[in-house]
């Protein structure tokens, strides 16, 4: 089986949604379940239909869950020693040479990406070029209007 590479904030919030599916959605469902039924003829009672087809999405998105889990590598980048090259889970400081403006990215799981919040893929082109490089590097990143150069200003862990 594949590792697929996690932050542990990121396995935090999917254990999360985990019990709040098991322990609040599940039984939601089922007690709406029940209720319908008690309507009588289910081929023509919609409430039953629709909470039937929640519960289908509440166990679907149980079983996704659980396997993304049971196949997730954590990496908890803040127990491993800063040392100033970019690696999985570290939050990049970087400023575009181009235009001088500062972003900032972690680097996190394929799950977690956020690009609003500033999180990238480990596979998205700009992660991927940062891999294994150092703070003061400079760094080409190939983009869909060309090539954007960055610096890797500073890099965090955590």
């Amino acid at each position: 089986m594949n590792r697929v590479p996690m932050t542990a904030a990121g396995e935090a919030k999917l254990r999360e949604e985990l019990k709040q599916l098991k322990s609040v959605e599940r039984p939601r469902v089922i007690e709406a379940i029940a209720e319908a039924r008690e309507h009588g003829d289910l081929k023509e009672n919609a409430e039953y239909h629709a909470a039937r087809e929640q519960q289908g999405f509440i166990e679907g998105r149980i079983q996704e869950i659980e396997s993304k889990l049971s196949a997730a590598q954590v990496i908890d980048v803040t127990r491993i020693e800063n040392t100033g090259k970019v690696i999985f889970g570290v939050t990049a400081h970087l400023i575009n040479l181009d235009t001088d403006e500062e972003v900032t990215y972690q680097i996190v799981g394929d799950d977690e990406a956020d690009i609003k919040a500033g999180k990238i893929s480990v596979s998205s082109p700009i992660a991927r070029a940062l891999i294994g490089k150092s703070e003061g590097d400079v760094v080409p990143v190939k983009v869909p209007s060309g090539i954007v150069e960055y610096e890797i200003d500073r890099i965090e862990h955590l």
